[in-house]
């Protein structure tokens, strides 16, 4: 069905491998269509017992959605929304799906290769896995129901959904998007004492009252942070804060569901232009909406969540 997917049974385990690791095995559409098709022939059939998913390449399993495809349909007037609905919707098949999923975590897990990862039965990091939620950077929030996971993981999940921030594969273990390791125990650097500062800071709801923590904070981690929260779309990041703590009470079919209710709304304001400066033109100097968090006004947050 695509140049990108290889699917087998062997032995009553299906298997689905991603092949296009010149682009870390970002996912375009097609991919996402196989994949679905693949998984719902094989559960309508009971033709499997298990499914195991990995990637090709040396460098990761997968490095997210192919956002720059997702820019040109919205650029182009196309039904961009589409796409999400596709990849959640295969998000969430392998949520519920009727038989155990094992994800081989290895290398880049980044944005939407998470999506696909994190809600399966059996997650399996390693030493090289490098994971993040990096919507903000593009104007986008931590999409994928990642936001079930993140809003359950206290003051790390603040700071990662609120950064783009990457973390290991022992952070994942943490933070209950990975099960368990093939390289034995492995380092969780934000749990870590010298971490005390992501505790310390991310406390309570205000977003500004969080970056001024952080900025008037010793640990030059902290400050680093804060300066990360500044470059991020200010729109993003206060999406994302109201996104995640929303995400507290509900099920994860019901993230999925803010997820696209929430995306409609806010793509179209700073993604073209994230996804421009840090993949199209690769300058990072995004011309985002407001300038800074302080400029967001509060209605244009409230509206997103209108639905």
């Amino acid at each position: 069905m695509t140049a990108h997917i290889r699917t087998e049974i062997v032995d009553g385990v299906g298997r689905i491998t991603l092949t296009r690791p010149k682009a870390i095995n970002a996912l375009d559409a097609s991919m996402l269509d196989a994949m679905y098709s693949t998984l719902t022939e094989w559960f309508r059939h009971e033709l499997v017992a298990s499914v195991e998913l990995r990637g090709e390449g040396e460098r990761g399993f997968c490095a997210g959605a192919d956002v720059r495809a997702l820019r040109a349909q919205l650029l182009a007037g196309e039904p961009w929304l589409r796409f999400l609905e596709l990849e959640y919707a295969l998000d969430m098949l392998i949520a519920e799906s009727p038989a155990p999923v094992t994800s081989i975590m290895s290398g880049i897990t980044m944005g939407g290769g998470l999506g696909l990862t994190a809600h399966s039965a059996r997650r399996i990091v390693d030493a090289t896995t490098v994971c993040a939620m990096p919507e903000t950077k593009i104007g986008l929030f931590p999409d994928c129901a990642l936001l079930y996971q993140l809003s359950r993981g206290g003051a790390v999940g603040t700071h990662l959904a609120l950064t783009s921030s990457t973390f290991t594969g022992g952070d994942a273990i943490r933070l209950g998007i990975a099960d368990e390791s093939a390289d034995g125990d492995l380092p969780a650097p934000l749990f870590a004492p010298e971490a005390s500062w992501i505790e310390e800071c991310y406390v309570g709801d205000d977003v500004l009252e969080i970056v001024a923590r952080l900025e008037a904070h010793d640990h030059p981690d902290a400050r680093q942070a804060a300066a990360d929260l500044r470059a991020r779309s200010p729109f993003a990041v206060l999406v994302a804060m109201r996104a995640l703590r929303r995400a507290a009470t509900l099920t994860l079919p019901e993230v999925f569901g803010q997820d696209l209710r929430v995306a409609e709304r806010m793509v179209p304001v700073d993604f073209a232009e994230g996804v421009r400066a840090l993949l199209v033109d690769k300058d990072n100097q995004p011309r985002w909406r407001w300038d800074t968090l302080e400029d967001v006004p509060a209605d244009a947050v409230d509206e997103v969540f209108a639905y």
